[in-house]
């Protein structure tokens, strides 16, 4: 990445804010279980794959801080209700706009050092981080999408040409 990075890593902050609101207002609006129902060939539901990119954001949240994330799976061990993991969402979706809003160059360009779920040892740039997060989210929600049109629903507009027309970018 380059000194560039920073605003488009600000910008995809927002953006996966703001698609994640989308898809949990749609998930809400199911009929009663659908977000729940386990899908494809009965792995995983709707909230269960959100939940998994939830669990993720929290590891990653972890190693941009500097501590341990104390995770040994990338699932949550309960599955949480809608209701609640869209608040949870939204929240860390809150924390992640702040730490790309205080990125400077120098901060993007950081490399940190971290272990993965698997004790691993990794080492990424603070940038790259925040990439992940975004580029780990995106593919989940489309994952959810095409849940929705296995139930028979329409997904919610989430691409990003849309958010940059409709929302003003800072």
């Amino acid at each position: 990445m380059s000194d560039a990075a920073v605003p488009y890593l600000r910008m995809l902050s927002r953006y996966t804010a703001w698609a994640n609101a989308r898809l949990f207002d749609a998930l809400a609006a199911l009929p009663a279980g659908e977000a729940t129902t386990r899908r494809n060939h009965g792995q995983h539901s709707m909230v269960g794959t959100l939940a998994h990119a939830w669990v993720v954001d929290l590891i990653w949240q972890a190693h941009l801080q500097g501590r341990a994330h104390g995770y040994s799976s990338r699932q949550p061990e309960v599955e949480p209700t809608l209701a609640q993991l869209q608040q949870d969402q939204a929240a860390l979706d809150q924390w992640y706009i702040a730490c790309a809003d205080g990125l400077d160059a120098a901060g993007e360009a950081e490399v940190v050092d971290f272990r993965f779920v698997d004790g691993g040892a990794g080492a990424m740039r603070r940038g790259d981080m925040l990439l992940h997060v975004v580029n780990h989210k995106t593919y989940h929600r489309g994952y959810v999408a095409d849940m929705l049109y296995q139930a028979g629903c329409r997904p919610p507009v989430m691409d990003l040409p849309v958010f940059l027309r409709d929302v003003p970018q800072v």
